[in-house]
């Protein structure tokens, strides 16, 4: 019989961090919480990034999660803008890596074609299949929706994952 794990899906953000927690048991995946984190833009930066690590702390002491994976950032055409959610990503991962998790990082186009099938979704068919795959989900936002689909995206590679470290410390 295999257990229950709990998994974090983190989609960072400065303004807004969509945060989503999933049970994955074998291949049976529910839902337990989403929501969001948001900063107050007038704020200095260090204060925001405060916020977001307060929040992602909140919610792993919330949800005890026992893994998080965190979605990769695209390339942004402003430098400023870049360096700001670099900056919002690095608390997404130190957050739950102070909190003792292993902390996973998925391309956005991977975790777009686990949950959808295409590398290219837009946000709509995104959050279509969190219905479907986890009926009891209510996202109030794409940033949450898109947390979960991080999640999915981890519960469906972390065998993977775990076989590959395996093999690789036994070389």
């Amino acid at each position: 019989m295999t257990m229950a794990i709990r998994i974090l899906g983190i989609d960072p953000g400065l303004r807004k961090t969509g945060w989503g927690v999933i049970a994955s048991e074998g291949t049976k995946l529910s839902f337990i919480g989403c929501g969001c984190i948001e900063s107050d833009d007038k704020r200095p930066l260090a204060e925001r990034l405060k916020q977001l690590h307060e929040g992602i702390a909140g919610v792993i002491s919330a949800f005890e999660p026992d893994e998080a994976a965190v979605e990769e950032t695209f390339i942004n055409r402003d430098p400023q803008s870049a360096l700001k959610l670099g900056q919002a990503r690095g608390i997404a991962l130190v957050v739950p890596a102070i909190a003792g998790l292993s902390v996973a990082e998925y391309a956005a186009n991977l975790v777009k074609k686990t949950v959808v099938g295409v590398g290219h979704a837009d946000k709509k068919q995104v959050q279509m299949m969190i219905r479907v795959l986890l009926p009891k989900a209510e996202t109030r936002s794409a940033d949450a929706a898109d947390a979960l689909a991080v999640a999915i995206c981890h519960a469906q590679h972390r065998g993977i994952r775990t076989l590959t470290a395996q093999m690789r410390a036994a070389s």
